[in-house]
């Protein structure tokens, strides 16, 4: 019998041992593995001057007669780093050289109210948003053309390929 309680003293020892995790070799871990598992994570760059890089695609969409696509996205979103990932494939390269000036824009988290960059949403009529991405299509004047889907993208990571290209396609036809 005091065998059988010493074993069971040890294991519960050592099971508790175990349990216990140092959470910052996880936090470390997890950075890393978002660097190198979502390289596309680093188009939603932070530093960014937003109103810049918009400013300059549409004066640069006018003189080319192009469309925008303006991605505010965030570089925590797996919706958002999909979104991108597609974007870097050639058959979508391929459709944004012909058709887009691209730009993303990082807006944090502004579903929890530590949103930035929102000015840019705001300045083409997109307010309230709730979440990433959302993928404003603009004309070279500025217009917003896709009023009714841009808050729409919440879920790109699960869209088919070929539903994300006939959408963006679609405005290309115009």
């Amino acid at each position: 019998m005091k065998a059988l309680s010493f074993c069971l003293s040890a294991s519960a020892v050592f099971l508790s041992a175990c349990a216990h995790v140092d959470p910052a070799p996880q936090t470390v871990a997890a950075a890393s593995r978002d660097k190198t598992d979502h390289p596309e994570a680093r188009l939603y760059d932070a530093s960014l001057d937003a109103k810049v890089a918009v400013d300059a695609a549409l004066l640069k969409a006018e003189a080319e007669n192009r469309l925008v696509m303006i991605v505010l996205g965030a570089n925590w979103c797996h919706d958002s780093r999909a979104f991108a990932g597609w974007m870097e494939t050639p058959r979508f390269e391929q459709l944004i050289a012909q058709h887009y000036e691209l730009v993303y824009v990082n807006i944090g988290m502004p579903q929890t109210k530590d949103g930035h960059n929102l000015d840019v949403a705001e300045r083409f009529g997109v307010t309230d948003i709730s979440g990433t991405p959302n993928v404003l299509i603009v004309s070279p004047l500025g217009e917003l053309l896709n009023a009714d889907t841009a808050k729409t993208w919440r879920n790109a990571a699960s869209r088919s390929e070929d539903a994300i290209y006939n959408e963006l396609e679609g405005f290309t036809a115009a």
